[in-house]
Order: C-alpha cells, then sequence, then structure tokens
C-alpha cells in the first residue's frame, strides 16, 4: 500500500524539524519551470545593474576611472552571480563553476574565490520537494525499499544531490537524485548564461562561438543522462579492475531510473584532506591521479573530463582514492591524443621547432599566432619545455611560471587577428588536464611528471583514427 499523504507530512515534518539552522538557510525549492527559470535570471540581471550604478556613482565621486567590465566584475556582483547561480542549479551553476576553474588564475584574487565557493557548495532541495521528486521515479510506496534513507544530502552539487540510504538487503547505497526542470531548461541556461558572459567581456564578439555552446550543450545534456552515467561508471571499474589505489562505486540497477543514480556508498574523505598527510603521502597519491590522466589520455581513449575536486574522496586509512560523477566521461579524439603525444615527445627531447609544429597541427594555436608572435610563442614553449624535461618532481605548489606564461598569452591576446577557439575536443582534455594540475597545487604536490609521461608513452601506442 503506498504512504498516505498523513504518513507523508508526518515523515517530512520530522525530517525538517531535526535540520540545523546552517542546513534550513541552504534549502532553496530549484525553480524548475522555465518561466520560474527566466525570472531568476532577470533578478540577477537586475541586481548586477544596480551594482554597476552604485559602483559607478562611487567611482565617479572618487575620481577614478570606469570601464563596463570594472563595473561588473565586483566582489558584489560576484557573490549576486555565485548566490544566484547556486539557487537555480542545473547548467547556470555548471557554467559558473566551469568558469571559476578555468578562469581561476586570470580572474582578480577576490572574485576568483567568491566564484569558488560554487564548487564547495550548492543550495538543496526542500523535503517536500525532495519527496515529490523520488515519488515520481519511485512511486508513492519509495520508502518500503529501504530500512532506512537520509532526507540530508550528503552532497549537493550542479545537477544533482547524493542522499545515503540502506535498502532492506542491508546495502548502504549513495542516491543522487536530479534537481526536477534542470535536463529541460539546459539549453535556455547555457544561453543565459553566455549572455551574461558576453556582457562582462568574457566572450568578445569577435569570437565565434556557436560551436562551443553546442558541445556544452551536448556534453551537459550526457551529464543529465543518468542511464548514461551508470554505464561509464560500470566501464571505468572494469578499466580500473585490478589497479591498486583507486576504488569505483558499483551500480545499483535496480533502483536506477531516469532522474535518480544508486550505488554502492565508498567513505571518504575530501581530497583537500590530503593537505594533512606527509608530503611523501600526498606526492604518491597525485602521481597516481596524474598517472591515470596519462592513461585516460593515451591508452583508454576515454576520460572523465569533469575536474572537480568533489568528484575524488580520500581514504586516509588505505590512501585509497574513491573516483565520483562519470556524467561528464566522453572520447578522446585520437587526433586530439595523438597530438598531445606529439607535443609531449617532442617537449621531453627539448626540440622548440617540434612542439610548435605539433602544437599548431593539433589546433592548439592559430599558425597566425606563431607568424605575428615568434619571439612569445617561443618564450612560452621553453618555459613549458624547461619544466617538463627535468628528470627531478615537479613542484605544483610552485607556480611562479604561471604568471609568465599569463603574460605572454595576454600580450598576444591583444591582437584580435589571433582571436580562436582551439578544437572543441581539446577544450575537454585541457580543462581535465588543469584542473588536476590545480588540485596538485592545491595539495603542494610534487610529482616527476617526466617519469610518468614516458612511462606511459613508452607502454601505449597512439590511438588509431576514427572511421570516416
Amino acid at each position: 500500500m503506498p504512504d498516505s499523504p498523513d504518513e507523508d507530512d508526518r515523515n517530512i515534518a520530522e525530517s525538517e524539524a531535526n535540520w540545523t539552522r546552517e542546513e534550513r538557510g541552504r534549502h532553496r525549492a530549484v525553480p524548475s519551470g522555465r518561466f520560474s527559470r527566466v525570472a531568476s535570471f532577470s533578478q540577477l540581471v537586475g541586481g548586477v545593474a544596480g551594482g554597476m550604478m552604485a559602483e559607478g556613482a562611487r567611482r565617479i565621486s572618487s575620481g577614478e576611472s570606469i570601464s563596463a567590465r570594472d563595473l561588473i566584475l565586483t566582489p558584489g556582483n560576484a557573490r549576486r552571480l555565485a548566490d544566484r547561480l547556486s539557487h537555480l542549479r542545473g547548467a547556470a551553476m555548471k557554467m559558473g563553476q566551469m568558469i571559476s576553474m578555468d578562469a581561476g588564475d586570470f580572474l582578480p584574487a577576490e572574485l576568483s574565490q567568491i566564484l569558488a565557493t560554487l564548487r564547495d557548495q550548492a543550495s538543496f532541495m526542500p523535503t517536500r520537494q525532495l519527496d515529490k521528486v523520488l515519488k515520481e521515479q519511485w512511486g508513492n510506496d519509495w520508502r518500503r525499499q529501504f530500512k532506512w534513507f537520509n532526507p540530508r544530502p550528503i552532497a549537493a552539487a550542479s545537477i544533482g544531490q547524493v542522499h545515503k540510504a540502506m535498502t532492506r538487503d542491508g546495502e548502504e547505497l549513495a542516491i543522487k537524485v536530479q534537481y526536477p526542470g534542470v535536463a529541460k531548461s539546459i539549453d535556455s541556461d547555457v544561453d543565459n548564461v553566455m549572455t551574461l558572459l558576453r556582457v562582462a567581456g568574457f566572450a568578445p564578439p569577435e569570437l565565434e562561438i556557436d560551436k562551443l555552446l553546442a558541445a556544452a550543450k551536448k556534453q551537459l545534456h550526457e551529464e543529465a543522462d543518468y542511464h548514461r552515467e551508470g554505464e561509464q561508471m560500470e566501464l571505468y571499474r572494469k578499466r580500473l579492475e585490478g589497479e591498486p589505489g583507486f576504488v569505483v562505486p558499483l551500480l545499483h540497477e535496480g533502483l536506477t531510473r531516469e532522474h535518480i543514480l544508486a550505488m554502492s556508498f565508498e567513505e571518504g574523505s575530501s581530497i583537500e584532506a590530503l593537505g594533512e598527510e606527509t608530503p611523501e603521502q600526498r606526492d604518491a597519491v597525485m602521481a597516481r591521479l596524474m598517472r591515470l590522466v596519462a592513461r585516460e589520455l593515451f591508452e583508454f581513449g576515454v576520460m572523465q573530463t569533469d575536474p572537480n575536486f568533489a568528484n575524488y574522496r580520500y581514504r586516509r586509512e588505505t590512501g585509497e582514492i574513491v573516483l565520483l560523477d562519470f556524467g561528464a566521461c566522453r572520447e578522446v579524439d585520437p587526433d586530439v591524443s595523438n597530438g598531445y603525444r606529439r607535443m609531449l615527445e617532442a617537449g621531453l627531447e627539448g626540440n622548440r621547432e617540434e612542439v610548435l609544429k605539433a602544437t599548431i597541427k593539433s589546433g592548439f594555436m592559430m599558425p597566425i599566432v606563431a607568424e605575428k608572435h615568434p619571439e612569445r610563442v617561443n618564450r612560452m614553449i621553453d618555459i613549458v619545455i624547461n619544466e617538463m624535461r627535468e628528470d627531478k618532481p615537479f613542484d605544483f605548489g610552485d607556480r611562479a611560471f604561471v604568471p609568465l606564461l599569463r603574460d605572454e598569452g595576454y600580450a598576444i591576446a591583444q591582437d584580435k587577428d589571433t582571436w580562436a577557439f582551439p578544437p572543441i575536443e581539446t577544450l575537454f582534455v585541457q580543462r581535465k588536464v588543469s584542473g588536476t594540475a590545480l588540485l596538485g597545487a592545491r595539495l603542494k604536490a610534487q610529482v616527476n611528471i617526466r617519469r610518468i609521461s614516458e612511462e606511459v608513452l613508452g607502454s601505449t601506442d597512439p590511438l588509431p583514427a576514427r572511421a570516416a
């Protein structure tokens, strides 16, 4: 028999009564309808406009210069953006997370820190909204399948929140529940966020970004497909079977639905807890993660392209890493993999000319960049080669070379003739590589990148080209 309305009300009331003040503050119903999401974006635009007017008035009164970009990129507007995207969740929040991670070195430190909150915490559904989603997916009597189901989420992210539960058979599970309406709102959310980025100057009109938007929408639709994510999770389990140091959850097919992903619950702490371990342990775990990225790129031909720190958990007792969130898994284009291979091989040999040729051939750099700015390009290549060639641990915590690369890149970027997006497939791979390096920097790890590169390149062959 289904639960009665009275029983539902009692269960919900009991759950809500036990929330802490902080948890109640994070209770925010997901705007699931088209008009409610549009209204939320309109509220954000209004708040940003008000913030611009206030900041403009302040600067005029103090005699400071004014630019539209500076007026938009204020801490107040960054807080408005982070708060509204956290409320919306879905593709809107996902894109905010990507901005905070991918542009971290190029944003003012205060703004980067504010936007980084999108990576660390999201609002979660009130209990009544959660109950409604679970009834739609599992039926009115869904509680009968469990000994217990904790209504407090153990994690809340952009597309869904995760709950801990135990089945009648005693299986301890992690249940990922997708926020209502986010799958249907992906296209409009991406368009709305991109409009904000254009206004803020992050997406200049000189760049043709239609292909990038199409790829972002496609990836987000794939991430919202929980059946697909379950399949990818199982494939990773098989790829890493017998590989010490990694744990991949086991899919529970019987409870997985279109908007629910059920899997074994795997204990673990935040990956950043590694920062409290000995340098030797930090370095060993980081080396394992870097080797996994290399194997994804050169051996698996498939990569989990979302390097969000929350997608890793650390087991202090065993030193194992729990891998989570396989929605962003995608095949690696063989041309991209083999392009990286050529660049790495040339870099390890210290051959600047071959690195440049491979970089251009792979689409990482337009030929016109090397033609118009050869000295800057050569300096950038020399910086990278010198860092990667040394047969000693690379210190991820020492990012002294990043400003050097940024300054050269920024100077080149002032030349609008050189503006172009690299191949879309390259962007996804580079995001994973850069995000993993960012984790290494956060942990202040030291890893011999040269040894790992030589080992993986030497044990793998170039990926075969895709059939025409």
